[in-house]
């Protein structure tokens, strides 16, 4: 026999001896999904496993929605997978939902499926609490603050401790704001509800006023949840902010006027100096005059407007004022 046509015969037993043994790997998992009302074709499990689909998790998720009633076909649930989507507990969830009542078709739970990937939430979860309303604590502990602390109009502060029951909406869950956005929406509801009380007492003797107050803002709008409720856990009083303020104040309109008195002061100081000078100056002046008196009567000898008669009458006059003087303050006293 010619050697390319053995050759030929060999390559094809060795293509259906693999066939072959592909075929009977799936032949397990085809015949599960026949037996349980949820088939497979074999040409659809051959695909699945040579594209690297895990073609077992396909079938066994198939037939957990079949026997269910949800008819989800298994390239819905092969195209999920490659979305990278977790298909068992999708499938649980939409199950979940169906014995809720809740209307949760496969595209939505595929798409909540994914929005909760790498969030520590999972659809299954969402789909709980959806049935079952989970209570958030506000403010939340972990982020390190134990009340949320408002200023009534009184100056006292009062510190609340809030817990809001929430449910899931599904329709709003792909795209919506999730916990931290509750807990800083009634964060935000809870210190204006305070700040607008007239006294601290009001708020202690009525703390359901600050739930109902907060409720009605419709704080759960554009989130992925519904606020049932919202329950104060605890009021307490805090300190007297309002005090604080006006002794910080008062500390603030002393220092204020003690740099005002200051820079009066410098200005007070510098004119002193100023009029000291300016004394100086005329005294400067006064005694540069005196010493132009006798040059001036020398002058006046020289050029014989003044005699000597009248030197000595001048002297006389000088005598007699300056022993008046001493007459009139004795002991130089004046």
């Amino acid at each position: 026999m010619n050697p390319l046509l053995w050759a030929l015969v060999i390559g094809g037993l060795l293509l259906v001896l693999v066939l072959g043994a592909i075929v009977f790997s799936l032949v397990g998992a085809y015949v599960k999904a026949l037996f349980n009302g949820a088939a497979v074709p074999m040409s659809k499990l051959v695909a699945l496993k040579f594209a690297g689909i895990p073609y077992g998790l396909i079938v066994d998720a198939r037939i957990t929605a079949v026997r269910a009633g949800i008819p989800v076909s298994a390239d819905l649930i092969a195209s999920h997978f490659q979305a990278g989507g977790n298909v068992v507990p999708t499938v649980q969830a939409i199950i979940a939902a169906k014995k809720a009542g809740i209307e949760l078709n496969w595209d939505r739970a595929c798409a909540i499926d994914l929005a909760t990937k790498g969030s520590g939430k999972s659809v299954i979860e969402a789909v709980r609490t959806s049935v079952d309303p989970k209570v958030i604590d506000c403010p939340n502990p972990e982020q390190g603050r134990a009340t949320i602390d408002g200023v009534a109009k009184d100056g006292i502060q009062v510190k609340v401790k809030a817990r809001v029951t929430v449910r899931t909406n599904l329709d709003r869950f792909v795209g919506g704001a999730k916990e931290n956005t509750i807990i800083a929406r009634v964060g935000e509801g809870i210190v204006t509800t305070i700040g607008a009380a007239e006294s601290y007492k009001s708020v202690l003797e009525n703390p359901d006023s600050i739930s109902k107050t907060v409720l009605a803002r419709g704080l759960d709008a554009g989130t992925a949840f519904e606020i049932l409720s919202i329950d104060i856990a605890d009021v307490d009083v805090g300190e007297n902010v309002g005090a604080k303020l006006q002794v910080a104040q008062a500390d603030a309109n002393k220092n204020m006027a003690q740099a005002q008195a200051e820079i009066r002061r410098a200005a007070a100081v510098a004119l002193e100096q100023e009029m000291k000078a300016k004394t100086q100056e005329a005294q400067a002046k006064v005694v540069e005059a005196q010493a132009q008196v006798p040059l001036a009567m020398a002058e006046a000898f020289r050029s014989g407007r003044l005699g000597v008669m009248d030197y000595y009458k001048m002297e006389n006059i000088q005598s007699d004022t300056s022993m008046r003087s001493s007459i009139a303050h004795p002991e130089g006293k004046k």
